[in-house]
């Protein structure tokens, strides 16, 4: 109808647009279950994980945002009862990162292998993006090996480079070939979204703490994102260990 305007239209404005420290939108009303999913995706997507935990009755997406809080134990219990598809398997491979456990490394594999057979491209993009994490530390030819088959994913899908794979293969090749590492890491800037991961991770491959810790707190990011980019961490790094205090939802 004419002149009636989408409110998810206005609500995505409102969450890529809002200032730092200002009171967060609140859920429109009046939308169905799907719209209200759809607004919990937009809330994860565009940095606001405790927004997307409030409006979300999916477990992978509550899952999602509670690793976006390294709230890992919380993520796992989350998916406990969930199939073990890929994308499952994925989010508890990321949660078992953030608690360091043994167990990583294996489940990630197990992520790839999964989303491989099931064709799912995302899910793929996803297990190699946490596999080159895994490896750069001590195998960064294998993590750049890892990355590659990400690339080729979203190259066959005919879609652009995943940001977020983009900002880990950064740090991956500056080790290697430092004008090649901050040129990817400029491509990860370009297309990553506010307060995300991807944002963090290629603002520290440009040498860009300050920003980075602006973006991380303002996204409430847990440090275990970019922990890997410190060599011999033991999970203390530059960037605080803690997000910022919670802003204030609108009623």
């Amino acid at each position: 109808m004419a002149g009636v305007t989408d409110p998810l239209v206005t609500l995505r404005a409102q969450l890529r647009t809002f200032p730092p420290g200002a009171a967060l939108p609140s859920l429109p009303a009046g939308l169905s279950a799907a719209q209200q999913e759809e607004a919990a995706a937009l809330a994860l997507l565009s940095g606001q994980p405790r927004l997307a935990l409030a409006w979300t009755r999916e477990p992978q997406r509550r899952a999602a945002a509670l690793l976006r809080l390294g709230e890992s134990a919380e993520a796992t219990a989350t998916l406990q009862l969930l199939p073990a598809d890929a994308r499952v398997t994925l989010l508890r491979a990321r949660a078992a990162q953030q608690q360091q456990h043994p167990d990583a490394p294996t489940l990630t594999l197990d992520a790839r292998t999964k989303a491989r057979r099931d064709g799912d491209g995302a899910a793929l993009i996803a297990a190699v993006t946490l596999l080159g994490e895994l490896q750069l530390a001590r195998e960064p030819h294998a993590a750049l090996r890892a990355l590659a088959e990400g690339l080729k994913v979203a190259e066959l899908m005919g879609e652009a480079a995943d940001p977020h794979l983009l900002a880990v293969l950064a740090h991956a090749q500056l080790a290697l070939n430092s004008r090649k590492g901050q040129a990817t890491a400029h491509k990860a800037l370009a297309r990553s979204e506010a307060r995300g991961p991807a944002r963090v991770l290629a603002l520290l491959a440009l040498a860009r703490p300050d920003e980075a810790l602006a973006e991380a707190q303002a996204g409430e990011l847990s440090r275990h994102w970019w922990t890997f980019t410190v060599p011999n961490s033991d999970g203390d790094s530059t960037l605080p260990a803690a997000p910022g205090p919670a802003r204030r939802t609108v009623d």
